[in-house]
């Protein structure tokens, strides 16, 4: 009966995709493509009375097996991207910036270059003003390569720019890439979003035609709209901006709070830090404190010999005034139950001998600091380097041993 036909025919296709489902799991290419040959038949030999547009699964699932499959060829890719936008005005867009994708990927720029241009051009009545977006999308990936073509042309003129190169075809090439660059750039950066790339591009334009000013806004906009969602590269962007034009400290660490709030083991707190500590403002001093602390709370700065040596400076400096231990106190308090065996058993203590001198230096002095001249990691780093006759480790156990009272102190 027809009403059985339609309950098998429907199981039938359910399998089906399991089956290639199952052979994509396991990168079986050449499997999971004859199963979606079987599915795409299948559709075909659907006699229902329901019509069945193409599915996007075929479009998600054939493109993922084209770009694994080891006899797939950019040709078979092309063309079944090509029957992929024939077949659904809904997903037309989306397929062709999937496909520029793919021969970007591949290094074909031009194929590139042209595939977005031609789809900038495509209009469907209704569904033109539906697929905003993706239009917009479109434009902006044209914007990026221009400003590629862009940035070829630029390198070609400082080349040569000392041996008097003059080429009027070469700069007007440039210029016009600028001006077609600047103007889709800057329009997808002003739709709330994460543009990074955009953004990157678009200031790097402004910055060498000299336009500081709207960089700046630029940037500012992009970090500080509440219409923007959070992104900590918005704020890295601004802070390595304001670094190049020489701007205050003061702009500076305004920057960097924000990123130490949102991301407090971002790579820039080790500047943040250095900044912070050669202030002469005891609240940024505190707060130093306090940034390179929560920095390692993470496992990736467990062995960075920068982060450990502007802690050990900071506490060192903080410990021989004997001015502010209450700040060390109330930063080691929240940490003194997971630290020692986070940074400071035997095992990170040999390893850290083993592997780098510097950095097992540096911990020791944290170390003794903290957990006092009896600390597991003090004994064996300051034993070690004792043992093998290094001055500054016979100076470090004498600096502990003399103010181990500071540890009594912190510990409370």
């Amino acid at each position: 009966s027809s009403h059985e036909y339609k309950l098998n025919f429907k199981k039938s296709k359910e399998m089906c995709l399991s089956y290639i489902q199952d052979a994509m799991l396991q990168k079986q290419w050449k499997k999971a493509a004859e199963f979606l040959t079987f599915y795409i038949e299948s559709l075909e030999k659907d006699f229902s009375t329901e019509y069945m547009s193409p599915s996007e699964m075929i479009w998600r699932i054939g493109t993922e097996i084209l770009c694994h499959h080891s006899h797939s060829s950019m040709r078979e890719f092309n063309f079944f991207t090509e029957q992929m936008k024939s077949l659904g005005v809904k997903r037309y867009l989306k397929v062709c910036l999937e496909h520029t994708f793919h021969l970007l990927c591949n290094g074909l720029i031009d194929e590139a270059y042209q595939n977005l241009s031609l789809s900038e051009s495509w209009r469907f009545g209704e569904q033109t003003i539906i697929h905003d977006k993706e239009m917009k999308l479109i434009k902006a990936y044209r914007g990026l390569l221009d400003y590629y073509n862009w940035s070829k042309q630029k390198n070609i003129l400082l080349e040569h720019g000392q041996d008097g190169f003059e080429d009027l075809s070469v700069e007007q090439e440039m210029h016009g890439c600028f001006r077609k660059a600047a103007l889709n750039l800057r329009e997808i950066i002003t739709v709330p979003g994460v543009w990074d790339l955009f953004v990157k591009c678009y200031v790097d334009l402004l910055e060498f035609y000299g336009d500081h000013n709207e960089a700046r806004q630029v940037l500012n906009e992009y970090a500080y709209n509440s219409k923007f969602p959070a992104n900590p590269n918005a704020h890295v962007y601004l802070y390595q901006f304001l670094k190049r034009h020489g701007e205050s400290k003061k702009s500076l660490i305004s920057v960097l709070k924000i990123l130490h709030d949102v991301v407090p083991s971002h790579e820039l707190m080790i500047d943040f830090n250095i900044m912070l500590q050669k202030s002469k403002k005891r609240k940024r001093r505190r707060l130093g404190l306090e940034v390179i602390f929560a920095v390692l709370d993470y496992a990736g700065w467990k062995e960075n010999v920068k982060a450990w040596s502007c802690l050990a400076r900071q506490v060192k400096q903080i410990v021989i005034s004997e001015k502010h231990l209450d700040w060390i106190k109330q930063e080691w308090n929240s940490r003194k139950d997971w630290w020692p065996a986070f940074h400071f058993s035997r095992y990170s203590a040999k390893r850290n001998w083993q592997e780098n001198e510097s950095l097992s230096y540096e911990k020791a002095l944290v170390a003794g600091i903290l957990l006092g001249k009896d600390c597991k990691y003090f004994r064996y780093v300051s034993h070690q380097g004792c043992k093998a006759q290094v001055k500054r480790f016979r100076r470090l156990k004498k600096f502990v041993n003399k103010h181990n009272p500071v540890y009594l102190r912190i510990s409370g």
